[in-house]
């Protein structure tokens, strides 16, 4: 029997429950999707499993994307070693932006309006999330003792990476209030800054935000890391047919200014520099609130290794003039190959679309596969209280928070999936190698004649000559590669992962092994990109020599 539209339109709505993003929603109802989807690598979610900022919440959460933590003892005891609280249990709900505490008085943030409420959501955030004198004798009992549905706003919060960081630094005029009305002790301890900064910091937190901005600044990405370096490698290489003999020096100029230009600003983004820093806090906030992040340290960490790239980069550009002079008939003998297989100059922009569609592609299927899991209620064993404003009473049950959890092969698919990427792109880069080096190899074994009647030909008879001889190789090549740097990435893992276990029993002798392993796997690395890079081209041109000497070209 055939479905309705009815049952039509409900079947996809239960479907698109069970799926990450709104978008595909829209999409399964042939609306307008957004362009990549990452709020769930974003946002947070609320006690009732709802992700802030998402239209399909219980309630509309569409305007609210930035996670608050209710009860500040919660935050505290979550934070106390050997506790049975853990924060991602405690209350929070979706704000517009964090709460602040009243100046002479004392607010309160109340829990989402239902039951005997009467207050629709756009009411609630017009009062500030406070409907503290609308509840009933009970209720305000019940969040005197901080079981909601209201608690106090005791202490200042600032916004970083949408969710409210607590500053340890309590409201004495709210703190006074409270107490004046019978609340109960409210814990002051910097430990309930330090508990929620560690969440906000935890490496998976990081990895998300991470792949969440991929998807964000993809506008970015594409112009700065695909069509600009395209432009400039097509005027680098007509000027080196031009202007073959100042081609080195103006090359290393423009390298060392390049590299300067990075580090510096690298320096003002540090806040090394200038008073254009970048901070983890999201909108505005006190100035003299200074909160840190890991990106911050990331961003530190790079700044130095800039610094070091800038200084071998210029001392080495010192140290290699002789070469550069010996370098230039070099230059004279490629310009004047480009001159005479003038392919050769827009030849790199059909590898460079293929890889553009394929991370295009892989980009997609990675923030999928980020943003893929469950969202779950925890397994919890704690004893905590709060208001159910639908029961109308207070409920010890379903006191567990809600996280977003992985199966297992998703961890292993995005393992899979990084590697594919490497070895995908590896094996690009050395089919275009190989192509250049047999179009090369036509011009030098015809001692320069090339027909100039087909410009192409060269080219096109090396890429036929690679898909038909040479794939197999160039795909080993590259899969050797990949697996060698896969190894290294994976011992590098380990090595993290034992020196956490053990750092403070960790030897000299252990220490040393672990440098010196590195360094072979680096050097070997190394030797077999090298190895495999001039092996393509041996290869190749032996190949094209031993045609032409048979006469077959």
């Amino acid at each position: 029997m055939e479905m309705g539209f009815d049952e039509k339109f409900a079947l996809l709505r239960s479907i698109a429950e069970e799926c990450i993003c709104e978008d595909e929603l829209r999409v399964l109802l042939k609306k307008k999707p957004n362009p990549i989807c990452y709020v769930w690598l974003t946002y947070e979610l609320d006690y009732k499993g709802n992700i802030c900022g998402s239209r399909h919440g219980d309630p509309d959460l569409h305007e609210l994307d930035v996670r608050y933590w209710m009860n500040p003892n919660q935050v505290y005891q979550s934070g106390v070693k050997d506790n049975k609280i853990n924060l991602a249990d405690a209350k929070a709900i979706c704000l517009m932006e964090c709460p602040m505490p009243a100046a002479d008085g004392l607010n309160f943030v109340c829990d989402y309006p239902e039951g005997d409420i009467r207050l629709s959501v756009d009411d609630w955030i017009d009062r500030d999330y406070d409907y503290f004198e609308f509840l009933t004798p009970d209720m305000r009992n019940s969040s005197l003792q901080l079981q909601g549905p209201c608690y106090p706003v005791i202490f200042p919060s600032v916004n970083v990476y949408w969710s409210c960081q607590f500053i340890a630094r309590a409201s004495n005029v709210s703190l006074k209030h409270w107490q004046q009305m019978g609340g109960i002790n409210i814990d002051e301890n910097i430990l309930i800054d330090k508990t929620i900064h560690k969440a906000i910091n935890s490496k998976s937190s990081v990895l998300k935000r991470y792949v969440a901005d991929i998807g964000k600044s993809w506008p970015v990405l594409i112009v700065c890391g695909g069509l600009l370096p395209l432009f400039l490698s097509v005027i680098w290489l007509l000027l080196i047919r031009y202007f073959v003999a100042a081609m080195p020096w103006i090359t290393v100029v423009l390298f060392n200014a390049l590299v300067i230009s990075v580090t510096m600003f690298f320096y003002i983004k540090a806040g090394w520099l200038g008073n254009d820093p970048l901070t983890v806090v999201i909108g505005e906030s006190d100035p003299y609130v200074h909160i840190t992040g890991r990106e911050i340290s990331h961003l530190h960490a790079a700044t130095v290794v800039m610094t070091v790239v800038m200084i071998i980069a210029f001392l080495s550009s010192i140290a290699i003039i002789r070469r550069i002079l010996i370098a230039t008939p070099v230059l004279k003998v490629a310009a004047k190959v480009i001159g005479e297989v003038q392919a050769l100059i827009i030849f790199p922009v059909v590898p460079y679309f293929i890889l553009a569609i394929f991370y295009m592609f892989w980009f997609s299927a990675t923030l999928h596969l980020f943003s893929s899991g469950q969202v779950l209620r925890n397994d919890c064993n704690t004893d905590c209280c709060s208001y159910d404003l639908k029961l109308g009473k207070v409920n010890c049950d379903n006191c567990c928070g809600y996280s977003i959890h992985y199966t297992p092969h998703i961890g292993i698919a995005i393992l899979f999936h990084l590697f594919g990427c490497y070895w995908a792109t590896q094996f690009f880069i050395a089919c275009s190698s190989t192509v250049i080096a047999g179009s090369v190899a036509s011009y030098y074994w015809a001692r320069g004649e090339i027909s100039h009647d087909i410009p192409f030909v060269t080219v096109v008879s090396s890429l036929k000559r690679l898909l038909r001889y040479s794939l197999g190789s160039v795909a080993i090549g590259s899969l050797v590669v990949s697996a060698v740097e896969w190894v290294r990435f994976i011992l590098e893992c380990l090595r993290r992962k034992l020196k956490l276990f053990d750092s403070a029993r960790e030897s000299c002798f252990g220490k040393m092994t672990s440098s010196s392993s590195q360094c072979c796997l680096g050097c070997i690395d190394w030797t077999l990109k090298s190895v495999n890079r001039n092996a393509y081209i041996m290869e190749f041109s032996w190949a094209v020599g031993k045609v032409l000497e048979l006469g077959q070209y």
